[in-house]
């Protein structure tokens, strides 16, 4: 019997200095914070396209992991798609009911340097 195969790769943004802030955030969670996040990407990179209550458009070429954390909060892991793979911009835990403009506004910047 074969292995499912993904059907995205996540890949984690780089700055021009080379450091991956997704990356540096997941590090920051707890161990039990960042396997739960670990794996609702997988989810993603398995089931793409997938939608609710893994993940959802944001609009703008934008989409959202959404995963439930410790302590009742939530975390969201916004990407993009990008030559049949997933790069993931902008990690935060959410502090309320909508997605915060700054938030948005960091991963549009991410995607436009992505795709230039």
């Amino acid at each position: 019997m074969s292995r499912p195969k993904k059907k995205i790769i996540a890949h984690f943004y780089k700055t021009l200095n080379g450091t991956e802030p997704v990356r540096n955030w997941l590090l920051k969670l707890s161990v039990e914070d960042r396997k739960t996040v670990g794996k609702d990407i997988q989810k993603v990179e398995f089931g793409w396209p997938i939608g609710m209550p893994y993940g959802r458009p944001l609009g703008r070429g934008l989409f959202e992991v959404r995963s439930d954390i410790s302590d009742k909060r939530i975390a969201r892991v916004i990407f993009i798609i990008k030559n049949d793979g997933m790069v993931l911009l902008h990690g935060f835990v959410k502090k309320s009911q909508k997605t915060a403009k700054a938030d948005l506004d960091l991963a549009v910047n991410r995607k436009k340097e992505v795709e230039q």
